[in-house]
């Protein structure tokens, strides 16, 4: 990603060196010098302010509409040649034939914008595009999965290939938290900040940080959205109200607390299991042990077996606020 201030850059020298055409012209065209520079700066802001309102426009966007652009010609030349209009005046000619062209040409370049690749390959046999994989996709990271410690691991699993992209105003969160006066604030905003650089020196590629050209006045979850829709790319978040507003907005979010939902064990009465009990129960007699989630497993006359790992059946399962909680007994030998 191109940082910000070096777009900005460029746009600047590209108003000046525009102001110098307009002065090198300006004599010869306007018998003036200064207004040629006038019109020389008139114009470059002309093309920065086009360019920022075309800043959602990707060039694959630009080459499908190109593409669909040259299809509206093309068309438009076949029924023009059939001199239709042959018996008709030269200026009714030139009027029709400039609005057949707009037409074709808007309709042909509207269409192909909104086609998929595969789509291409009807009005071009034999041709198709390579799909590119999901794992290519980038990710946008929030503050929360940073705080959360749990993406380098994720990471080191493999099944998330793409590149992460961290947005300005996240760090600028995070660093916030580190400078905070309350130590548990502070903590959180160190660890995320410590997770980031340890990646960027493992994988200097693996994560971006991406200068915002959001709403400033947009609420962090809004910007992480637009942000979304601007790039393409889908949320990492663990926050399921964020991945709610996300996908109302049909931008991809991966919530890795339903990851790690779905990867608990699914058990139920009658299961057996292995488990090592830890703790003692609140009732005198039970002992409790923890699934490799955390999920705990109350075993009833457990007590004596403190220390152990031991054999139990499933008896009961209660879902509580906090998640699952089982209860067992001991095998009988």
């Amino acid at each position: 990603m191109t940082p910000l201030r070096t777009i900005n850059l460029l746009r600047c020298l590209f108003v000046i060196f525009a102001a110098f055409v307009g002065v090198s012209v300006g004599p010869a065209l306007f018998n003036s010098l200064w207004v040629g520079a006038g019109a020389g700066l008139v114009f470059g802001l002309v093309v920065v302010l086009a360019d920022r309102l075309l800043k959602g426009v990707t060039l694959r966007t630009f080459s499908a509409a190109t593409f669909g652009l040259l299809l509206g010609l093309f068309f438009s030349r076949l029924l023009l040649a059939s001199d239709v209009l042959r018996n008709a005046s030269e200026d009714t000619q030139w009027i029709v034939s400039l609005g057949v062209y707009c037409t074709f040409g808007y309709l042909g370049m509207m269409l192909a914008i909104r086609s998929g690749r595969d789509e291409f390959s009807l009005i071009i046999p034999y041709v198709r595009f390579r799909q590119s994989a999901v794992q290519d996709v980038p990710l946008i990271v929030d503050s929360n999965i940073l705080i959360d410690g749990r993406l380098d691991r994720l990471r080191k699993t493999g099944f998330i290939g793409a590149s992460f992209i961290v947005p300005r105003f996240i760090l600028d969160e995070l660093q916030l938290l580190a400078d905070s006066g309350d130590s548990l604030r502070r903590e959180r905003g160190r660890r995320a900040l410590n997770l980031l650089d340890d990646l960027r020196r493992l994988e200097p590629s693996s994560v971006t940080v991406h200068e915002s050209q959001v709403e400033a006045e947009a609420k962090i979850d809004g910007k992480l959205v637009q942000l979304a829709l601007l790039l393409g790319a889908r949320l990492l978040t663990n926050d399921s109200n964020l991945c709610k507003i996300a996908r109302l907005q049909n931008v991809v979010a991966l919530n890795l607390n339903e990851l790690a939902d779905a990867l608990r064990p699914q058990l139920a009465s009658g299961d057996e299991l292995e488990i090592a009990l830890i703790k003692e129960g609140k009732e005198l007699h039970q002992a409790v042990g923890y699934l490799p989630d955390g999920t705990m497993v109350v075993v009833n006359h457990g007590r004596p077996y403190l220390g152990q790992t031991v054999g139990v059946r499933i008896s009961s399962v209660v879902h509580t606020t906090a998640g699952r909680l089982f209860f067992a007994e001991l095998k009988k030998p």
